[in-house]
C-alpha cells in the first residue's frame, strides 16, 4: 500500500464503536449466494474471516453456522470485535501472513477488506491455507450510483477530496485464483444523520483532511432538503468475487 492508503488503513481503530453501530450489515441472500458459488456449506465449514474489523460479517458466518474465527491487525477494532461478539473466536494478524496451517480451511473470506492487502501475497497465502476444492470469497457493499441523490453525493465528495476516495480494489484473477462475480442489489432506511455518521467512518473522513467537518454539515443541510422527513434509503450493490482452490495456474503480477 502507498503511505496514504497505509495512514486510512490504520484509521480505524479511533471510530471503532462508531464503525460496528453504524456500517451496514449484508444481506442474508449474499450467504445462499456464497454457498452457491463456493461450493461450500457454510455449516460445520472450517472459516477465517479476514480483516474481520467489528465483526459484521465474521457474526453472520457464525450464525450461518460455521466455525469461523475472524483475523483482525488493528487493536481497536478487535477491541470492538471481542466486546460484540465474546462467543468469536479471534486472532491478531493480515491477509498477507495469516496465521494457519497449510491447507486448513474450507473457506477465506474478505468483507471491505482484500484492498488493504499485498495482493501479491495474499493471495498466495490463500491458496496455501485453503484446502483443495476451498474458495476464497472477497466482498463489499459498494453505493449504488444508479440511485440519482447516491450518485450526486459521491460527485460531491470527489469533487471535494478527489478521485479515490472510496477505497475499494476488487481481486483480478491471477495466480491459481480464477475468480466469478456476482453482484446483489439491496437497500436499508436509516435516519440522515445515522447515514452521514456511517459516512464518516471511511477511512477518507477518519484521516483529518482539511474541511471533512464543514463538509458533513453541508451534506445534512442538503439531504434533509432532499428528504424532509428525516430518513434516506440507502442503496448498495454486493460486489461478490468468487474463487476456488485448485485452479489452474498462472503467474502474481
Amino acid at each position: 500500500m502507498a503511505d496514504g492508503s497505509v495512514e486510512r488503513a490504520r484509521s480505524f481503530g479511533s471510530a471503532a464503536g462508531r464503525y460496528g453501530e453504524f456500517r451496514p450489515p449484508y444481506p442474508d441472500e449474499l450467504f445462499d449466494v456464497l454457498e452457491e458459488a463456493s461450493g461450500v456449506v457454510l455449516a460445520g465449514a472450517r472459516v477465517a474471516d479476514v480483516g474481520a474489523g467489528t465483526g459484521i460479517a465474521t457474526r453472520s458466518l457464525y450464525d450461518r453456522g460455521a466455525t469461523v474465527v475472524g483475523v483482525e491487525p488493528g487493536a481497536g477494532m478487535a477491541a470492538e470485535f471481542r466486546r460484540r461478539h465474546p462467543r468469536v473466536p479471534l486472532v491478531r494478524g493480515d491477509g498477507d501472513r495469516l496465521p494457519f496451517a497449510s491447507g486448513s480451511l474450507d473457506l477465506l473470506t474478505y468483507a471491505q477488506s482484500w484492498h488493504w492487502t499485498d495482493p501479491a501475497r495474499s493471495g498466495p497465502e490463500a491458496l496455501r491455507v485453503l484446502r483443495p476444492g476451498g474458495a476464497l470469497a472477497v466482498w463489499s457493499n459498494d453505493p449504488d450510483v444508479g440511485v440519482e441523490w447516491i450518485a450526486d453525493q459521491q460527485d460531491r465528495i470527489e469533487e471535494r477530496f478527489g478521485p479515490g476516495w472510496y477505497i475499494n480494489e476488487h481481486p483480478r484473477s491471477q495466480g491459481g485464483l480464477e475468480f466469478t462475480t456476482r453482484l446483489l442489489r439491496w437497500s436499508r432506511r436509516i435516519g440522515v444523520d445515522a447515514h452521514l455518521a456511517k459516512l464518516a467512518t471511511h477511512s477518507l473522513f477518519l484521516v483529518g483532511r482539511p474541511g471533512t467537518e464543514e463538509f458533513l454539515a453541508r451534506e445534512r443541510e442538503r439531504l434533509l432538503r432532499l428528504f424532509p422527513g428525516g430518513t434516506v434509503a440507502e442503496h448498495y450493490v454486493v460486489d461478490l468475487r468468487v474463487a476456488r482452490a485448485g485452479q489452474p495456474k498462472r503467474p502474481w503480477t
